[in-house]
């Protein structure tokens, strides 16, 4: 893929970083979590779905399902509730992990908007199937805020990435 005219050179990612990103998002989700707010973004999953898109040979389903089989487990929800949401959150991501490079973050974060309501979609899905009420109104808002979020995520996560700004005759880039 011919990279952008006016796109910085970015840095290889180093694999302990998004593992790290992930672990305190992981963290994060679960001190969330504990608020009982639904319209509350899920960090984790915004990480993720980053993550599937930036990086998908080191992010991808199985890490997907690790991670929502975790919060499953820490939120006392019906086991595998979140991990299908990950899972389809990480699937539909990295179906469109080529096309989503050559736009800009905000452009980015308008494609990723149906694929979290979808993950979230699914997520009710199993909570209806298995008894529990409608998610009320306030949960619409959770996917939304995670799309918003994407920018300030593409600024943060993809930081020790960035390259220093004094090219000189040795390094021309």
């Amino acid at each position: 893929m011919i990279m952008p005219a006016g796109r910085p050179l970015l840095l290889p990612v180093n694999p302990r970083f998004v593992l790290l990103s992930l672990l305190l998002t992981l963290l994060l989700q679960m001190a969330l979590g504990l608020m009982h707010l639904p319209w509350l973004p899920d960090v984790l999953a915004l990480t993720l779905a980053f993550w599937s898109v930036h990086q998908p040979r080191l992010v991808g389903m199985g890490l997907g399902f690790v991670l929502g089989l975790a919060v499953d487990v820490h939120e006392g929800a019906l086991l595998g509730q979140n991990a299908l949401a990950y899972v389809l959150l990480s699937y539909l991501t990295l179906q469109l992990y080529r096309r989503l490079q050559g736009f800009s973050a905000t452009q980015q974060a308008l494609q990723v908007a149906p694929i979290f309501v979808l993950a979230a979609a699914s997520e009710w899905l199993v909570r209806a199937l298995a008894g529990d009420g409608p998610p009320g109104w306030a949960a619409l808002l959770a996917p939304l805020l995670q799309a918003l979020l994407w920018p300030l995520a593409n600024w943060l996560l993809l930081a020790p990435q960035r390259r220093a700004h004094d090219p000189d005759d040795i390094r021309p880039l």
